[in-house]
């Protein structure tokens, strides 16, 4: 049978870890994934200076980021010359906002989907289905996870935590497919209930992986040819995606790229790879009528403002930390009850939700350095999680929604009781056997062994605000 709807919450992170532990199909489900994707990875690379293109990687989004501001301007200005047209949202609610009243413009009643971080991060279903418009998930493993009314477990691989078995059971039970194990039987009958929505929805929407300030373009990585559908056979076409996406070049492009689908996959290149640079024109026989970008901000223009903690921008969205994480590997990513799981997810997530809501997660690494070893673009993820255990208890510098909340004294004294243990072997190792039996010995809450204490909040400064600053420092 396939598995029960469950609720996760950053907040309960301790607790799903424990279930997540325990369940020995989870476990098993993630670590036969994992050695295969860290595998592929190594092959992937063969042949090539790893450290150069990584290192040209990381150049390539630090400069994109050192411009972002003129990037954004420039990349509105091209789409705008190309026909796309381009709308800010501060938040995930604002394009919410904006993609709804685009498809009620258009009188839309459906909507088929490519995959998008961005759009789960914005909760985009959920709210189209609030307005009576039926959004359908085209990306096999958002298709499978959305008929189980789940999320998904991975970035790259939302039903990673599934095993055929489960998946075979799920389309039965909801599309009334024929139990089976062949695989590509079950992606057919997926393919075939998949291809009539491609050709009546209203609107497609998809997210960007990569969007060229230089060209106005709008480049798409994926292996299914969902996103090409979804760009294409809709009338409309709105593409989703965080402001961070932005790169200066195409030439950009290709090493970006070249690291992305070796470090997702490990494949040398996808089977698809679009390039939308506008709406369909006079002369061409299929395409959009019309393209929209919706550029989301939510809380990036803080994070951007950031020396240290810019550096959580430069991610292209791989997953390779998550696969090489040992925490992730054996607990999953609904266990940390957010869009983004992981390491990654660790220092992204505080400053999307909060620190009050998301305190664990930056503790939830062993701090081994594996993610910051394979990110292809070399962020420093375990100097950042740090950073941020510092901020969750008060002794940072307080540029995270949420950092230095008061905390309890039960939490305090457990803090120091933990400390006291850590700086006394002995003690440690006794503790530790008796933990073994008795796991509610152990402290709750993982993270530094410093004194909490509150600090102000820090102030937000929106990304419109940011544009209008950079416009008024320029003179203009």
């Amino acid at each position: 049978m396939s598995q029960p709807v469950q609720t996760f919450t950053p907040q309960a992170f301790h607790r799903q870890a424990h279930d997540a532990l325990e369940n020995p199909q989870i476990r098993a489900n993630f670590r036969k994934a994992m050695d295969g994707l860290m595998g592929k990875r190594r092959t992937a690379f063969d042949d090539w200076d790893l450290e150069t293109l990584r290192e040209l990687g990381a150049n390539i989004r630090l400069r994109a980021l050192s411009k972002l501001p003129d990037l954004l301007e420039q990349l509105e200005a091209n789409c705008e010359a190309n026909g796309i047209r381009v709308h800010w949202a501060e938040n995930g609610e604002q394009a919410c906002e904006l993609i709804t009243e685009i498809c009620q413009r258009h009188g839309a009643s459906s909507v088929i989907k490519g995959k998008s971080m961005v759009s789960e991060e914005m909760h985009l279903n959920a709210h189209l289905e609030k307005a009576g418009i039926d959004a359908l998930e085209s990306d096999l493993g958002e298709y499978l996870v959305q008929l189980n009314e789940q999320t998904p477990s991975h970035i790259i691989m939302p039903a990673i935590h599934l095993n055929t078995g489960e998946i075979s059971d799920i389309m039965h039970e909801r599309t009334g497919t024929e139990r089976t194990t062949d695989v590509d039987a079950m992606t057919a009958a997926a393919r075939a209930q998949l291809r009539e929505r491609f050709m009546t929805a209203d609107v497609g929407v998809s997210g960007v992986n990569f969007a060229v300030a230089e060209t106005g373009t709008l480049c798409l990585v994926e292996n299914e040819g969902n996103g090409r559908l979804t760009t294409t056979a809709p009338p409309v076409h709105i593409a989703v995606t965080g402001i961070e996406k932005v790169v200066e070049h195409l030439a950009d492009v290709p090493p970006l790229y070249a690291l992305l689908t070796r470090s997702a996959t490990g494949q040398h290149v996808t089977t698809y790879f679009n390039m939308i640079s506008s709406p369909r024109k006079s002369d061409e026989h299929d395409g959009p009528e019309e393209v929209h970008l919706v550029l989301v901000d939510s809380g990036r223009s803080r994070v951007y403002q950031d020396d240290e903690l810019l550096d959580t921008l430069r991610c292209i969205r791989c997953g390779a930390c998550m696969n090489h994480c040992p925490v992730y590997t054996r607990v999953g990513g609904h266990t940390y009850g957010t869009t983004y799981p992981g390491p990654i997810g660790a220092i992204l997530m505080p400053h999307l939700m909060g620190l009050e809501a998301t305190k664990d997660l930056p503790s939830a690494s062993s701090l081994c350095g594996a993610c910051g070893e394979v990110c292809p673009v070399k962020i420093p993820i375990p100097d950042l999680l740090v950073r941020l255990r510092r901020e969750a208890v008060g002794d940072g510098v307080g540029n995270v929604p949420g950092a230095g909340v008061k905390r309890s004294r039960k939490e305090v004294a457990a803090w120091k009781s933990w400390q006291w243990l850590a700086t006394h072997p002995g003690a440690w190792r006794g503790a530790t056997l008796i933990a073994g039996n008795f796991r509610a010995l152990a402290p709750s809450h993982l993270g530094p062994w410093t004194e909490y204490r509150s600090a102000p909040k820090p102030a937000k400064t929106s990304l419109h605000t940011l544009i209008k600053r950079h416009r008024k420092e320029k003179g203009e």
